[in-house]
């Protein structure tokens, strides 16, 4: 199950990183939300699936009994998801602030926008 899961990872990661190469900033949270997605199926891949007893302390016992699921990677999975929403909420709202401001979500047409600092030139040598 693990090797399919790794190639499931691979394509998440391979079209999250395509998306965010596009200049359309749509396409980039599409893309960010893609690579999100794929860190947390491989940190749930890495903890591997185990069909044990659920991670708790035996009455009387000191440590969990033999063969409990990890318990690790399923918190570190919620913590992801938690963080991965903050993170597309602020930059939705970053992607929201710059359409209104310059009326396009194209980053080319948003850098062209953009009045240069004086004295500065850009990449083909205007002032």
């Amino acid at each position: 199950m693990e090797p399919s899961l790794a190639i499931v990872v691979g394509i998440l990661v391979g079209g999250g990183a395509y998306l965010m190469m596009s200049a359309n900033l749509i396409r980039f949270l599409f893309g960010l939300t893609l690579v999100s997605n794929a860190v947390n199926l491989a940190i749930f891949t890495a903890g591997r699936m185990t069909y044990g007893a659920p991670s708790l302390v035996p009455p009387g016992g000191k440590t969990v009994a033999e063969g409990a699921a990890n318990a690790l990677p399923q918190a570190l999975i919620l913590t992801a998801i938690v963080i991965g929403f903050g993170l597309l909420a602020f930059t939705l709202s970053l992607v929201l602030r710059a359409y209104v401001t310059f009326g396009t979500a194209n980053s080319a047409e948003i850098r062209e926008a953009e009045p240069m600092p004086e004295g500065r030139r850009d990449d083909s040598g205007k002032a």
